[in-house]
């Protein structure tokens, strides 16, 4: 099965770390890019932790590659952290738009994935695509405590997960993170999250509400997950 699979991402069998010389050349290049940019998380109020997903965790990356995210927020501040994120990576042109796509996508941070302590474990249908990607997501930011929970709740694919070692990742949340989420810790803050998911809501549904496909969407204070068409690892994982 996997196999099979591993050669429809063009990926060679055997030593699955080493890809073809070329893609290999291309991930390391990405790499820098994609972790220059994804440092600015530290900034970011109420964002806990971020993995790598997408192409770049499982290493099939191309010339048009975004940079997927798992973003873990703070619970009843899932949309105040989509909010700064938004703003921080959109300001900086280097976030990726719903409608983009190939060079318009590439080397953008693709936030279409931010979960809270209560949608941690992904929600079913599972297949092989997904195991393996759960299986090799890669660390950015975050404490070990708060990334080991994420980990742990992924028990559908790893009996005894365990975050490894990982020199991609940073640990500590900026002066000016941990001032603005003191400061959006009480009232205001409830306000604020208040008024942003209503207009985010509201945004969202307008923006797939012509969508052909809602094969993986949800807006919710537990989740906010944007995969409207999953045709293409349909495809990778048919007979796999």
């Amino acid at each position: 099965m996997r196999e099979k699979f591993y050669k429809r991402l063009g990926r060679p069998i055997g030593d699955l770390s080493l890809p073809r010389r070329a893609q290999d050349v291309l991930y390391d290049k990405k790499w820098k890019i994609f972790l220059r940019r994804a440092r600015l998380f530290r900034h970011i109020p109420f964002v806990e932790f971020v993995f790598a997903a997408g192409s770049m965790a499982l290493g099939n990356v191309g010339e048009n590659s975004d940079f997927d995210v798992i973003v873990g927020a703070k619970h009843g501040r899932i949309f105040t952290a989509r909010f700064f994120s938004v703003l921080t990576f959109g300001a900086l042109r280097t976030r990726r738009k719903k409608l983009t796509h190939h060079e318009h996508a590439r080397d953008k941070i693709c936030l279409n994935h931010f979960v809270t302590e209560k949608s941690y474990a992904l929600r079913p249908p599972h297949n092989i695509y997904w195991e393996e990607l759960y299986k090799n997501l890669v660390p950015l930011y975050g404490s070990d405590k708060n990334l080991n929970a994420f980990l742990t709740a992924q028990s559908w694919v790893m009996p005894t997960p365990i975050l490894k070692p990982d020199l991609r990742y940073k640990t500590g949340a900026s002066l000016i993170k941990r001032v603005v989420e003191k400061v959006l810790s009480g009232k205001m803050g409830d306000s604020l999250e208040s008024r942003l998911r209503a207009y985010q809501l509201k945004r969202i549904e307008a923006g797939f509400a012509r969508h052909p496909r809602r094969d993986r969407i949800r807006a919710s204070d537990d989740e906010l997950e944007f995969h409207p068409d999953i045709s293409r690892i349909d495809k990778l994982t048919q007979n796999a």
